[in-house]
């Protein structure tokens, strides 16, 4: 499945952004879906993660109570919805899909950048 990533950009810390990756397949539904991010220097990331239905989520810690996942599987869509956003949330953020254990789906990232 091919996955495109949207929505980031720069933003003052305390503000918020709302990302989007949409999924060109029917069977999105099938995905267990999450977002990962990579800061200047680092590793690579996981953020958060959603269920096939929506019905489920998990979050690092870094981002609990202030990112939000979620899907609309009727337009194969998945959002990260940020809030009270840090510095350190500065970072490429991508978007992935898996059927089983390994992501082996994945978009090319949008950037956002939190400044102070």
């Amino acid at each position: 499945v091919q996955l495109q990533a949207s929505g980031g950009g720069l933003v003052q810390a305390g503000g918020s952004l709302r990302l989007s990756c949409a999924a060109s397949t029917s069977t999105f539904s099938r995905y267990t879906m999450g977002w990962f991010r990579q800061a200047p220097g680092k590793e690579r990331e996981f953020v958060g993660q959603i269920s096939r239905t929506g019905s489920s989520t998990e979050y690092a810690n870094s981002v609990k109570g202030r990112f939000t996942i979620s899907r609309d599987n009727s337009k194969n869509t998945l959002y990260l919805q940020m809030n009270s956003l840090k510095p350190d949330d500065t970072a490429v953020y991508y978007c992935a899909g898996r059927l089983q254990a390994l992501w082996d789906n994945w978009g090319q990232g949008t950037q956002v950048t939190v400044s102070s």
